[in-house]
């Protein structure tokens, strides 16, 4: 029988006795004292970056997720969350509409290969219904051993999934992701035979890979897909791939941008260029795909915001974040290059498929939009006509005898929709839905 998920990552750690006792006593500390009640300043986001004081925030963070803002600072003055700015400016000629769901990370989950068409069954309609599906697919594809998570202080977890069970991962009822993003911290977790393998994988499912590049010459330009009559650009970039360093002279092979290094400015020059690569390829609308920010915090921090709408001001029209684990909010930007324009900036739609089932690590959300062209001002425009946020859960059905992993929508299960789950655990995931996108969510 597959397993229950276990709590948070800290039941996969696996560290020395003495490191544990020193590690207890720090959480405790923070606890006592309340430094790490707001985000730790400075803290390191790479494995390769992070000193043993980081490692100590991270394991504190696991069970003890950060639901304030970076000190100095507030919501209101961070970013606008208010949804109601979404629409058509008046006298927009619309002609024709694209929808899009996305959702965040996915990964191999205890009894995913027995989960065909169970796992997404619950949120199809928000994915795999619409003209364009996303997600950031973090279970690189391998022919090796498998090797399950540990969480040590010697080496980042290793992430990694069969073909059997990607092929359970990449859809749900014949229909498949239109869109995985591949350029995230563990792509390269099983080195250059992984990521060929998922390049092939993903290949054969006729799927879109937006993140590793195939020759030298693809590293810098767009990746373009085409539907329903939309040009749609993609640039994408991972924060670390957590020390483990591609092939000398195949560093093209993933695009990497230290986005926020806690030694140096954000690295942004290979997603302008490919956002410019996008804009002189004629696409109607740009998605910036980013893999990057601080885990179980739920807020972004300044320098994350400031990234996104400089690249929303270099000609992104949306901004789909993830790694935090956590859910944060979802701004709508108006431009300065166009009045007329929003933007919506997504900084991290939560971990869709992991393999832990605390409340703040279950929750994670799905992002639909509406993209519509049109003539406005005598030009020809593609804007975003609708927004909409659904929060949702990772959750278990039986089946056989099994528990398979299962996705649910949070509004199926409040107001006495359902007695499924424990009540108190529904409220907990509530709260945190309610913290980050408001009641009407």
């Amino acid at each position: 029988m597959h397993r229950k998920l276990p709590s948070t990552p800290i039941e996969a750690l696996e560290i020395s006795a003495g490191l544990r006792f020193t590690m207890n006593m720090v959480c405790k500390a923070a606890d006592l004292f309340g430094f790490w009640n707001r985000p730790f300043k400075g803290a390191a986001t790479s494995f390769e970056e992070m000193t043993l004081l980081d490692k100590f925030y991270w394991v504190y963070k696991c069970t003890n997720p950060i639901t304030q803002v970076e000190r100095g600072e507030n919501t209101a003055g961070l970013f606008s969350a208010d949804g109601g700015v979404i629409g058509l400016p008046p006298d927009f000629e619309k002609r024709n509409s694209l929808t899009l769901g996305a959702a965040g990370d996915l990964f191999r989950v205890s009894g995913i290969e027995d989960a065909r068409d169970v796992v997404f069954e619950n949120i199809a309609d928000l994915l795999f219904d619409q003209d364009i599906s996303y997600a950031n697919f973090e279970s690189p594809v391998t022919g090796q051993e498998l090797k399950e998570e540990v969480v040590s202080d010697k080496e980042s977890p290793i992430e990694c999934c069969s073909r059997d069970h990607f092929d359970v991962l990449k859809g749900h009822a014949g229909k498949h992701f239109t869109v995985l993003h591949t350029a995230n911290n563990h792509i390269f977790d099983m080195g250059t035979e992984g990521l060929e393998t998922t390049i092939k994988a993903l290949s054969d499912a006729g799927i879109l890979d937006v993140g590793i590049n195939v020759t030298p010459d693809d590293f810098g330009r767009g990746t373009i897909l085409t539907r329903e009559g939309f040009k749609i650009g993609f640039a994408s970039a991972t924060f670390s791939l957590n020390g483990r360093d591609l092939p000398a002279g195949e560093e093209w092979r993933i695009n990497v941008a230290r986005m926020l290094s806690k030694f140096a400015d954000a690295e942004l020059d290979l997603l302008k260029r490919q956002i410019d690569d996008c804009r002189a390829q004629g696409c109607d609308f740009i998605i910036a795909s980013l893999h990057g920010g601080h885990e179980f915090e739920f807020f972004p921090r300044r320098r994350q915001v400031e990234t996104a709408r400089t690249l929303v001001e270099w000609g992104a029209d949306a901004v789909i974040a993830h790694h935090p684990h956590v859910v944060q909010p979802v701004e709508y930007y108006r431009t300065r290059r166009d009045p007329d324009r929003i933007a919506v900036i997504a900084y991290s739609l939560g971990s869709l498929l992991w393999s832990f089932s605390a409340p703040h690590l279950a929750l994670s959300a799905i992002l639909n939009l509406t993209l519509t062209k049109g003539r406005f001002q005598d030009r020809d425009v593609t804007y975003i006509e609708n927004a909409r946020v659904t929060p949702v859960f990772r959750s278990a059905v039986g089946k056989d005898g099994d528990l398979l992993p299962t996705i649910e929508k949070l509004a199926d299960h409040l107001d006495g929709r359902s007695d499924r789950h424990d009540a108190d655990y529904i409220g907990q995931i509530k709260r945190y839905a309610d913290l980050i996108f408001g009641s009407a969510a």
